[in-house]
């Protein structure tokens, strides 16, 4: 738990500096640096599909985290998922105990992500304020990749490196 409250006071530290809000991709190097995590980042071409966003960077589709917002009972939640793999939403109302789970529009959710191009959100929801629920797969990777806050770069760490700073809560979420 202590752990825990020290991540947090970092994490704000990092949302402020100077009073300004440092773009997505800064805020997690730093983050990143903070907690000795080897990380690497790599542009590419604008794209809005993570499935292609694997294929230009040759990076394995159950690799790259593709962020899935819902409401689940009114309150945000994100679900991150394998870029090639669609979420179920009857496994993520058992997943998150809730009485009903539907997507979230886009305007409900653009705002809590200012340092973000929205679609572009990395599976960092804790520096957000929102619980963040990883499909059970992803957590038999080495790696994880994901967008660093555009549709034109990606970060990735270790999958150990990320569950450590997110203390995503592991659920079946996919089709199939």
């Amino acid at each position: 738990m202590e752990q825990r409250t020290q991540l947090n006071e970092v994490v704000q530290l990092l949302l402020y500096e100077g009073g300004d809000i440092m773009a997505c991709r800064k805020r997690l190097e730093r983050l990143f640096r903070d907690q000795n995590v080897r990380f690497s980042v790599a542009k590419h071409e604008e794209e809005y599909s993570a499935q292609r966003v694997a294929g230009l960077l040759h990076i394995p589709g159950q690799q790259l985290a593709k962020v899935v917002m819902v409401k689940a009972d009114d309150t945000l939640a994100m679900l991150v998922v394998p870029a090639p793999e669609r979420v179920d939403l009857a496994k993520a109302k058992k997943a998150l105990r809730a009485d009903k789970v539907e997507l979230a529009p886009e305007q409900d959710f653009g705002e809590c992500f200012p340092d973000c191009e929205v679609g572009a959100m990395p599976p960092f929801g804790n520096l957000y304020d929102i619980e963040v629920y990883v499909d059970r797969s992803m957590s038999t990777q080495n790696q994880i990749a994901f967008p660093a806050g555009t549709h034109r770069e990606i970060m990735r760490v270790a999958y150990r490196d990320f569950e450590r700073l997110v203390e995503p809560t592991l659920a079946d979420l996919c089709r199939g």
